[in-house]
């Protein structure tokens, strides 16, 4: 009797999960490659009159890859999705997306932005390569914060990728495990 009360619990968590993931990724579909386009110059654009080293990362970049609006949504399961451009020498090459999911303690919902820049030819090729990067395998991602910002510069380069995420909105409190993928999508 326990054991099927626990499989009941754990199905309608699933339930309540994938509802939640479904509600955030049915609300970012609805962007065309040229909104993608025009969002992701001007995310980048916030994110560099923000952190200047940003920019300068951006000089010495292979290619970014700017995911403008991530909207993440969660109770005790959760998920986020954000569609996004592949930036090579200032041109776009490809659009992709970012899912992740996540479960632990968690309630609320927040949007996001964040740009990936690709420090070496190893990372551009295995994303171009992979059906889908992994976050915490393949190429090396160093998630840069504000005190990371202050002592990064050009000449101390030396990871794969450096993420930046800005423009947080909403509230989202956790505690939770968290995995990323980013996978091309067709625009």
């Amino acid at each position: 009797m326990t054991t099927r009360r626990n499989l009941l619990k754990s199905l309608m968590l699933v339930a309540a999960a994938t509802a939640t993931l479904g509600t955030v990724s049915n609300q970012a579909l609805a962007a065309t490659a040229d909104d993608l386009d025009k969002d992701a110059a001007q995310a980048l654009q916030t994110l560099y009159k923000t952190n200047p080293t940003a920019e300068a990362l951006s000089k010495k970049a292979r290619a970014v890859l700017v995911f403008p609006k991530v909207v993440k949504a969660g109770l005790v399961f959760g998920g986020s999705y954000g569609e996004g451009v592949l930036m090579k020498a200032g041109t776009n090459s490809g659009y992709y997306n970012t899912v992740s999911a996540s479960w632990g303690w968690q309630a609320g919902a927040e949007s996001y932005g964040y740009v990936v820049f690709l420090m070496s030819d190893k990372a551009v090729k295995y994303l171009d390569k992979s059906m889908g990067w992994e976050f915490g395998v393949g190429p090396t991602v160093v998630a840069v914060n504000e005190g990371i910002a202050k002592n990064l510069s050009t000449s101390t380069l030396k990871d794969d990728a450096y993420a930046f995420i800005f423009d947080q909105q909403g509230l989202m409190a956790s505690l939770s495990l968290e995995g990323t993928k980013i996978s091309r999508i067709k625009r």
